[in-house]
């Protein structure tokens, strides 16, 4: 019997903005299933802030299965992680990507760039700064003015009203201590050209995890825009 797969979203994202291309192909060998963290979607926002084993407890509460394997995409992984390690009765892999086990310096000052504009409410600014930490630069290079116009404007109009939530959980995000327990086989696919969340901190969520496996995008922090085809090629050998 094939596992099911559970979906765990980034911040500032929504299940459909991170995972839409690659969610067809997923399901078309395996239930597929997903929700929206607080803030996202129709997910109402939280009245304080997040918290990782709330957010795991409810992944898992989405699951129409016993058992299921994870995929995580950025915050989404240490949601992932969690889960595995809350219900290891359950979780039977993690694909983890562009993500972290806790954000360095240089992907912290980011974050940080990212609250403040939020704070100062330009729809545009804080688009335009989304759109260029997202990205990969290949990718972002290779549009054209009416393709980046087009991205600007559906990021500037899509923005979750929890970003910040799921921001300030990022910065808090802290499973270092953690990884050692985790006991299901694992895939962590790096982006090589994330600009979002340095390629350093996906490289150790990997080297932290026992015997996990690593694979690595040609892509930003979108690869699910960039690299679908790829993406899912590397999700679906693995839970194979």
């Amino acid at each position: 019997m094939t596992t099911a797969l559970l979906l765990a979203h980034g911040a500032g994202g929504t299940v459909r903005a991170n995972f839409s291309s690659v969610i067809p192909v997923l399901s078309r060998t395996r239930p597929v299933y997903s929700v929206d963290f607080p803030g996202s979607g129709d997910t109402p926002r939280a009245d304080g802030p997040l918290e990782l084993d709330d957010l795991a407890d409810r992944l898992v509460a989405a699951a129409g299965e016993e058992r299921f394997a994870v995929l995580g995409y950025s915050l989404g992984c240490a949601v992932a992680v969690r889960a595995a390690l809350r219900y290891p009765d359950r979780v039977t892999g993690l694909v983890l990507t562009a993500g972290f086990a806790r954000i360095d310096d240089e992907t912290r000052a980011r974050t940080d760039r990212w609250r403040r504009l939020l704070a100062a409410g330009d729809r545009v600014e804080l688009a335009r700064f989304v759109v260029s930490v997202v990205l990969g630069e290949p990718f972002h290079r290779s549009m054209s003015a009416a393709q980046a116009e087009g991205f600007l404007e559906i990021v500037a109009l899509t923005t979750p009203v929890g970003v910040d939530e799921q921001v300030d959980l990022v910065q808090r995000v802290d499973l270092t201590a953690e990884l050692a327990d985790v006991r299901v086989p694992t895939l962590v696919i790096g982006t090589k050209h994330d600009r979002l969340i340095t390629p350093a901190c996906t490289r150790a969520l990997a080297d932290g995890i026992p015997g996990a496996r690593w694979a690595e995008l040609d892509s930003g922090h979108a690869p699910a825009l960039e690299a679908p085809a790829e993406w899912v090629r590397l999700i679906t050998a693995f839970l194979a």
